[in-house]
C-alpha cells in the first residue's frame, strides 16, 4: 500500500484527486497548510508527496525543498497553475519528479504521472535494500527484478543451485548470463571454492586450451614454467564458460572427454590430472540448431544440456527497466563520485521507448555514459536521447538508432531557449511569444514537446 501526501488548501483539487486514487492500492493523507504538512512529512514515511505552490502560509517549493534535505530520496511532485510555470520548471531542475498544471485537464496523464513517480519510489527503496542486503552478504552477487519472468528465474536459480548438476544459461547478448552464473554459484554447496570464468569467443584454439587444461615447462614456445589450468584450480569450485557454441570442434571433444570421466592431461604430459569442479555453460545461440547445423558437437550437446535456464530479454521485463537505470545511476554516481539524477518524467519515458537490443548491458553502459558525460542533477528526455545511441563496429550508427547528432543539439538548443525566454517572460507565454517572434500557438507546441507545460 503506497502512502500519498496530498498538500492543497484548495476542497475541490483534494475531493478530486481523493477520487483518483480510491481505487488504487494507496492510502492518501491530506494537508491543507504548510504547517500541517510540515509535521506529517516529519513523523510518516510517505512515498509520494503532491504539493500545491501556494499556500496559506507559506510556499510548497520551499517546504519541498526542506523535506528533501532530510530525505534526498523524497519523491515529490509540485502542482501549480499556468502562471507559476518559471518555479515549476525551477522545481525541476533542482530534483523534483514532476509538476502538473492546473486544473487538471487530462486525467489519464495525472494517473501516468502518479503511477510513474510510484514506481520510482519503488525502485529507490529497492535499491536501498539491495545495498544493505550486499552490505550484508560481503558483496554477493544479487539479481534485480520483480517482473514476473523474473520472479520465475530467480525462483528456478534457487531451486537448482545446490543441486551440483551442469547448468546451461542460455538467452541474448547482454541478459545477464555471467551474473546468474555467479549467483548459482554464490548459492552452491560450492560457494567456498573458486568461480573462473572465460569467455570462449575471445580467445584463439590455443590460448584457450592452455588456459583450460594448463602447461607443462617446455611445452610451447613460451611456456617457461608449468602452469596450472583451469580445470585444476576449480577444483571444488565452478567453471563458467561464456558462448561455448564458439568453441572449436578439437576443444569440444576434448571437453566432452573431461566431463565423461574427471580426467585430463596437461599440455606437454602423460600424467592424467583430476578435478572435482561444477561446470555452467552459456549461449546466445540455440544449441538445438548448432547441432542440426553439424557445428556443436550432439553427444558435448546433450552432456551440458542437462538444467536449462533461459534468461529473458529486457523487452520481456520492461517492468523491471525503472529499478535496473536507478540501480545503474546509483552505481556510476558513486564510481564517478558524481550526483547525477533524479530522472524525470520525461527521461524515464524515453528509456522505456527505446527498444534495448543489447538488453541490460547496453542500458548500463548508456547509464554509464550519461553521468560520466552529465555535469550534475536532473536528468532529462533530451540527456536520455544523447546516451542511448548504440555503437556498432566502433563507430555510432545512425541508421540501425535513427539518432542524429545534429538533430540531438539543435534539439537541446531549442529546449535551453525557450526556457531562457520562458524565464526572462516571467512564465508569460504571450510574452514568451512575442520575446521570441514565435506565433502563440506554435510557441505553446513547443513548450509541450519540452514538458514545460503538459499535453
Amino acid at each position: 500500500m503506497s502512502k500519498i501526501l496530498i498538500v492543497d488548501d484548495d476542497r475541490y483539487t483534494r475531493g478530486l484527486l481523493q477520487e483518483l486514487l480510491q481505487t488504487r492500492p494507496t492510502q492518501p493523507a491530506f494537508a491543507e497548510n504548510a504547517a500541517e504538512a510540515r509535521r506529517l512529512l516529519v513523523t510518516e514515511d510517505f512515498n509520494l508527496v503532491l504539493m500545491d505552490q501556494r499556500l496559506p502560509d507559506g510556499n510548497g517549493l520551499e517546504l519541498l525543498r526542506e523535506m528533501r534535505e532530510r530525505r534526498p530520496r523524497l519523491v515529490a511532485i509540485l502542482m501549480t497553475g499556468y502562471a507559476d510555470v518559471r518555479d515549476a520548471m525551477a522545481s525541476v531542475r533542482e530534483g523534483l519528479f514532476d509538476y502538473l498544471t492546473k486544473p487538471f485537464e487530462d486525467l489519464e496523464e495525472l494517473e501516468r504521472v502518479i503511477d510513474t513517480a510510484l514506481e520510482l519510489d519503488r525502485a529507490y527503496r529497492e535499491i536501498d535494500s539491495l545495498r544493505a542486503s550486499l552490505a550484508a552478504a560481503g558483496g554477493a552477487p544479487v539479481l534485480i527484478g520483480q517482473s514476473p519472468v523474473m520472479k520465475r528465474l530467480i525462483e528456478q536459480i534457487h531451486q537448482v543451485a545446490h543441486l551440483d548438476a551442469t547448468v546451461l544459461l542460455e538467452g541474448e547478448s547482454g541478459t545477464g548470463k555471467d551474473l546468474v552464473a555467479k549467483v548459482v554459484h554464490a548459492e552452491s554447496q560450492r560457494a567456498q571454492g573458486k568461480f573462473l570464468d572465460v569467455n570462449c569467443g575471445a580467445l584463439p584454439e590455443n590460448l584457450l586450451e592452455s588456459l583450460l587444461f594448463g602447461y607443462e615447462k617446455g611445452a610451447f614456445t613460451g611456456a617457461l614454467r608449468a602452469t596450472l589450468g583451469f580445470f585444476e584450480k576449480a577444483d571444488g569450485g565452478t567453471i563458467f564458460l561464456d558462448e561455448i557454441a564458439d568453441m572449436s570442434p578439437k576443444l569440444q571433444a576434448s571437453l566432452l572427454r573431461v566431463l565423461q570421466d574427471g580426467r585430463f592431461n596437461r599440455i606437454g604430459s602423460t600424467e592424467p590430472c583430476t578435478s572435482n569442479f561444477r561446470l555452467i555453460c552459456a549461449t546466445n545461440r540455440a544449441l538445438a540448431a548448432e547441432v542440426q547445423a553439424g557445428r556443436f558437437r550432439e553427444d558435448l550437446y546433450y552432456r551440458i544440456n542437462v538444467i536449462v535456464l533461459r534468461l529473458p530479454s529486457l523487452r520481456e521485463r520492461d517492468s523491471d527497466l525503472l529499478r535496473l537505470a536507478t540501480h545503474f545511476l546509483d552505481h556510476f554516481n558513486e564510481k564517478f563520485n558524481k550526483q547525477v539524477g533524479p530522472l524525470s518524467t520525461d527521461a524515464i519515458r524515453r528509456l522505456e521507448a527505446h527498444d534495448w537490443p543489447g538488453n541490460v548491458r547496453e542500458l548500463e553502459h548508456a547509464l554509464e555514459r550519461l553521468v560520466a558525460l552529465h555535469p550534475g542533477g536532473p536528468v532529462d528526455s533530451a540527456h536520455v536521447v544523447g546516451c542511448i545511441e548504440r555503437v556498432v563496429s566502433g563507430v555510432e550508427s545512425q541508421q540501425q538508432t535513427g539518432v542524429d547528432p545534429y538533430q540531438i543539439e539543435r534539439h537541446a538548443f531549442e529546449r535551453d531557449y525557450l526556457e531562457r525566454v520562458l524565464e526572462t517572460a516571467g512564465g508569460n507565454v504571450s510574452e514568451a511569444a512575442r520575446l521570441s517572434g514565435i506565433p502563440r500557438q506554435n510557441l505553446y507546441v513547443r513548450m509541450q514537446r519540452w514538458g514545460f507545460v503538459k499535453k
